[in-house]
């Protein structure tokens, strides 16, 4: 809903020029981005809206840059309403959409209500990940380890168990050299500012009310430790984000604050 309301409410140039956001929504959830006109001045919603559509961009840039050097398949992991595999400008270009299978299958019933056709080139891969490996999914899909692979983990990070997020990772270290991973994540309650403290605490207790509460968060420091095994590491917060996609707008588009923060690594 916030890359959908990115292509209504905000000035052009888009950072994110989403338009099947808006069509797999449908009119469902119409009313629902619609509320963005009232909120277009209220900072948080405002910046809350610019880090989403942020590091959807940052992932597609990334992956960009690795196509440009040979790469072949793009992995989404916790994809959700990801619409990139309907707007994939590269021939070559597998996409893997993973997935809890239930959230899947709502995806695949907003495409069906809402005449969003799959392309040939997008494979669904749905895991349940307590009872099932991620490893033996995607390989039963038509994943090739051998081949030079991005990563999206977006939205993912701070929900999991160490052991989750250790896991995967070493799983995509062993990938093909030249592969790459993005992802976004969150600074522990320690590492904020008073106010972004008691912002913290209430998402946390929105999020942990929904059935899915913040388990996750590291230092920028931590992370690059966890990224040992990679050559290359990029991580931004604010300022650089700021920089990079909303220098120099005519509207108040523009991340705030230090918790959320994007990385990608390279093989």
């Amino acid at each position: 809903m916030r890359r959908a309301a990115h292509q209504l409410y905000d000035t052009k140039p888009l950072v994110l020029e989403d338009p099947t956001a808006v069509r797999i929504l449908g009119k469902e959830y119409r009313p629902e981005v619609e509320k963005t006109a009232t909120k277009l001045h209220k900072a948080f919603s405002v910046a809350l809206r610019a880090f989403l559509v942020a590091r959807s961009r940052y992932a597609e840039d990334t992956l960009a840059k690795a196509v440009a050097a040979g790469a072949t398949q793009y992995v989404l992991l916790g994809a959700g309403l990801d619409t990139f595999a309907f707007r994939n400008p590269y021939a070559q270009l597998r996409v893997f959409e993973v997935d809890h299978p239930a959230t899947q299958m709502w995806k695949r019933e907003l495409m069906v209500t809402n005449s969003v056709e799959a392309p040939s080139s997008l494979t669904f891969v749905p895991v349940d990940f307590e009872h099932q490996r991620l490893t033996d999914e995607l390989m039963g899909a038509g994943f090739h380890p051998q081949e030079r692979t991005v990563f999206a983990w977006l939205g993912v990070v701070p929900y999991l168990t160490y052991a989750a997020f250790r896991s995967t990772l070493d799983f995509i270290s062993d990938c093909a050299q030249g592969s790459a991973v993005v992802m976004d994540y969150s600074q522990p309650r320690h590492a904020l500012s008073f106010h972004e403290q008691l912002a913290h605490d209430s998402l946390a207790a929105r999020v942990k009310q929904a059935g899915e509460p913040f388990q996750l968060f590291f230092t920028p420091e931590e992370l690059a430790r966890e990224c040992g095994h990679f050559s290359r590491v990029e991580d931004m917060g604010s300022p650089e984000i700021n920089a990079r996609y909303f220098f120099d707008r005519t509207d108040n588009l523009k991340v705030m604050g230090s918790a959320g923060r994007l990385m990608s690594a390279w093989l």
